[in-house]
């Protein structure tokens, strides 16, 4: 097989061949392996090979898996390899050995891929773009000045490099639908409590997070889902079953759908033009396909909910770095976190129980309001965030932001940030970015970026749909519709489709 036969199978696809015989595991890790070597000194989207691994699994792989011997990619985040370091992107983690698989790890075993690296993230996951001071920036293989998104940046890229046809993400506030928008994939964020997060963790940012995959095509996100999804034991939440697999429902008719759309930031100031034409040219398809339009948005304090938000992923940061601390039998050294995830640490030490209680309420009150709203409409349709992809830098703090930051460090005082707002002003800085997606990760809705549109400077630009709590089968049914009517599989960067021709 060559390479450019390679990047033009889904993983589906490839796994056929493999069934059939027609190419074997370890010719499909080498073509992966050979593409990682070429493009990632320029992407920065692998920062660990398990080569060694992926060996083995290509080797001892079968016929049951339903991706049998095709190459993968593991987030760095949430996914725990027995004998493998999980860092994080932090250089506090990054050398915290895992002592067993998680649950999520052992489904994806299961499926026979060959999970040969792990892709970069922003430190614990933070922020909407992958800069960390541990690997370095990733880039984006649509533009290399420019960002993949985050916090599963790296895993984009990957997935838009050719590195694999599909990689594992996660998703706390749009990690897995921004990379989607960004790197032109698609990108599901399933339903609260659909994949596990055990045994390590029970809810993870107070069940905002949940994991799943990024890929090129829809069936592979519904063959993935369909094969990790489902509670294990003592997880917080257990979801109803589906009455199909999701592999079925992907090709059933949607239907009519209600569909209400916006184009207002819910938490941010501003949106760019090129991702209003995206929606009003999405608009316009839907309702060729036969779909009912309605401009309209559900009421939220955006303010309060930015804040409260907030609130919570410190209280979560801080609890993830004394657990880190508790593994290491020592307290953090400052060189080993980066000022803003060390300003969140300071902020949860000085919150009060009753600050934290009333940070919760008000998400609470915010996802009632949102749910009220989805009683009259099947969906809403968003730009997935505000912007074109950001350039490289331009999303993080400023050279004096992180001065205060490094001062408040030095301080100590959780006090001082809530006083002076420096963490509102550096939190405003992501919610620009993302104005949407952190809102259904409260509510726990399954949201999905479809890759619709690409603006002049050839860069793309996703369509955000959230759907009913449960509902992913509508959402597996309308995307692929949308892939159908407008195809996006074979649009690929250059820097993808001109590393060799082998």
């Amino acid at each position: 097989m060559t390479q450019d036969e390679y990047i033009s199978y889904d993983g589906s696809g490839l796994a056929q061949l493999i069934r059939a015989k027609e190419v074997k595991a370890s010719e499909l890790l080498d073509l992966a392996l050979e593409r990682v070597s070429v493009l990632n000194p320029e992407v920065n989207a692998v920062v660990r090979i398990m080569e060694e691994d992926a060996r083995t699994a290509a080797e001892e792989c079968h016929a049951a898996g339903v991706f049998t011997g095709v190459p993968f990619l593991a987030k760095d985040l949430g996914s725990h390899f027995a004998g493998h370091p999980t860092s994080a992107g932090s250089r506090l983690a990054a050398n915290i050995v895992a002592k067993q698989d998680t649950e999520l790890v052992r489904r994806l075993r299961a499926t026979g891929v060959s999970i040969f690296g792990k892709t970069n993230l922003p430190e614990f996951g933070l922020t909407p773009y992958t800069e960390p001071e541990l690997w370095g920036p990733c880039r984006n293989p649509w533009d290399l000045a420019r960002t993949p998104g985050g916090s599963s940046g790296g895993s984009g890229a990957a997935v838009a490099a050719g590195f694999a046809p599909m990689a594992g993400a996660g998703d706390g506030g749009g990690s897995i639908r921004i990379p989607g928008s960004c790197c032109g994939l698609f990108g599901l964020k399933p339903t609260r409590g659909r994949t596990p997060t055990g045994p390590f963790r029970g809810q993870v940012w107070r069940g905002a997070t949940v994991e799943h995959i990024l890929s090129r095509s829809v069936r592979d996100s519904a063959i993935m889902l369909d094969a990790t999804h489902g509670a294990d034991p003592g997880a917080p939440y257990e979801i109803t079953m589906p009455e199909h697999p999701f592999a079925e429902e992907v090709g059933r008719a949607p239907g009519q759908l209600r569909i209400a759309w916006t184009t207002k930031p819910t938490l941010g100031s501003e949106v760019h033009p090129d991702c209003i034409i995206a929606v009003e040219e999405a608009v316009e398809l839907l309702e060729d396909l036969g779909h009912e339009l309605i401009e309209a948005e559900p009421q939220i304090d955006g303010k309060g909910f930015a804040r409260a938000f907030m609130l919570m992923v410190a209280s979560e940061v801080g609890t993830d770095i004394h657990d880190a601390e508790t593994v290491l039998g020592r307290r953090a050294k400052r060189s080993e976190l980066e000022p803003a995830t060390q300003a969140l640490s300071l902020l949860s030490q000085s919150l009060s129980a009753r600050e934290f209680g009333s940070a919760l309420r008000l998400l609470e009150r915010e996802a009632r309001s949102v749910g009220a709203f989805f009683e009259t409409h099947d969906m809403l349709l968003t730009p997935t965030i505000a912007t074109p992809p950001a350039r490289i830098g331009e999303l993080a703090p400023t050279p004096t932001e992180q001065l205060h930051l490094r001062i408040l460090g030095l301080i100590g005082s959780g006090r001082l940030v809530k006083m002076i707002g420096l963490l509102d002003e550096v939190a405003r800085h992501a919610f620009d970015f993302t104005p949407w997606t952190p809102v259904f990760n409260v509510t726990g809705q399954p949201a999905m970026s479809v890759p619709l549109h690409w603006n002049q400077d050839g860069l793309p630009i996703g369509i955000h749909f959230v759907g009913h709590f449960g509902a992913e089968a509508t959402l597996f049914r309308l995307a692929k519709q949308l892939e159908r009517a407008q195809p996006w599989f074979d649009r690929l960067p250059e820097i993808a489709k001109n590393l060799l021709r082998t």
